[in-house]
């Protein structure tokens, strides 16, 4: 099932890398931008989350809340924001039941014939916690439209 645009948003509650749990509806006063990667450590998810880490000032002006969402589990996470220095939190989708809700799990990832690994995607969830913007990219190697998901938000505010 792939989530479309004016949908509402499937909550999940998942651990994050210090090993508190986060629902979406914790942020109900918030925007929220989930961004669905495949795996901490890889050199397309480290560019995609060192450019929102750069940027965190556009998200944070718009109230909005980035969270990145893996199939990583929350200690291979906490490595990955440590080293990176990401400054929003990570969350583990180690049982793949977001990604599931969202409609972005591989059957089979294209590199090395892993299964169960997350696509890359962003969803821009507004107040209400309908989807107002979706993008799943075709290729892991693709990173979601940063302009095209400002442009979103900047209509909500």
């Amino acid at each position: 099932m792939n989530i479309q645009v004016g949908q509402k948003a499937p909550d999940f509650a998942l651990y994050d890398s210090d090993k508190n749990k986060v629902s979406l509806s914790d942020f109900k006063d918030k925007n929220v931008l989930l961004l669905f990667f495949p795996l901490a450590f890889t050199s397309t998810c480290t560019a995609e989350l060192c450019n929102i880490r750069d940027n965190i000032a556009l998200y944070n002006n718009s109230n909005a809340q980035v969270l990145g969402i893996s199939i990583d589990s929350l200690f291979v996470l906490g490595k990955f924001k440590a080293e990176q220095n990401l400054n929003f939190p990570l969350l583990s989708d180690f049982n793949k039941e977001a990604a599931s809700a969202y409609g972005v799990l591989y059957e089979t990832f294209p590199a090395f014939e892993m299964h169960g690994v997350s696509k890359r995607a962003a969803f821009l969830i507004d107040k209400t916690g309908t989807i107002q913007y979706a993008e799943v990219c075709a290729k892991p190697s693709d990173l979601p439209s940063f302009e095209g998901i400002q442009q979103a938000l900047a209509k909500l505010n």
